[in-house]
């Protein structure tokens, strides 16, 4: 087989991210390409030589899996540290928009007693997923070597982010049928700024845990 050949099956039977996975089969194509022209050197033929390169390397069934673990463990650790910048930086947001609202806008003592123990819920929520998503980077990092099944810890962050999404969408909806409230919301410029932001992370993050839970069934 041909060293091209090789590097095509070998790309066509991984999946993860872009670049990590390009990175990871240029990587297999240097190695066979220097082992061929070191065969080469030694008087075969470059179809000779790039076969036997491709013999030494080993079968793309054996040699994939342990490709695509590092791929997924890679989608693992993107997903970790978007949660822990992206959630406790939402809280943050949402947290200086609160302190700066004008006051003259809405009254907080005409809120409901239920919307601060709601609102802390959310924040708390978040938070939570966000330092999860921390101890998850150590351990896809520096303890990856004492993790037998690191794509559980993957499999588990993307978990996570299906279970708060709909969990966050539900307490933010719940917040909002105060509708004086809402209605002042929509005159604030700082609380639209900071609502797109929150959507896109929110769509961002929701990619990604999809694709981690996709990678965690084929590692």
């Amino acid at each position: 087989m041909r060293i091209d050949d090789y590097v095509s099956e070998l790309h066509s039977a991984l999946r993860g991210p872009h670049g990590p996975k390009h990175d990871l089969v240029v990587e297999a194509r240097d190695s066979l390409v220097d082992t061929a022209d070191a065969l080469e050197g030694d008087g075969l033929t470059r179809a000779e030589a790039e076969r036997l390169a491709v013999e030494e390397f080993g079968r793309v069934r054996e040699i994939a899996p342990g490709y695509q673990a590092e791929l997924t463990a890679t989608a693992g650790r993107r997903m970790a540290l978007l949660l822990l910048v992206s959630l406790p930086a939402t809280v943050l947001m949402w947290s200086l928009v609160w302190r700066f609202y004008p006051d003259d806008v809405t009254s907080w003592t005409e809120l409901p007693a239920w919307y601060g123990v709601v609102s802390r819920l959310l924040d708390l929520l978040q938070l939570a997923v966000g330092v999860y998503g921390g101890l998850a980077l150590l351990a896809l990092g520096r303890g990856s070597r004492w993790i037998a099944r690191p794509h559980l810890v993957t499999r588990s962050l993307g978990l996570a982010v299906w279970v708060m999404l709909p969990v966050t969408s539900v307490l933010g909806l719940l917040m909002s049928q105060d509708n004086s409230m809402s209605a002042d919301l929509g005159t604030f410029p700082a609380v639209l700024l900071v609502s797109l932001l929150t959507y896109a992370c929110a769509g961002v993050q929701l990619y990604c845990a999809t694709r981690c839970i996709r990678l965690s069934r084929t590692a």
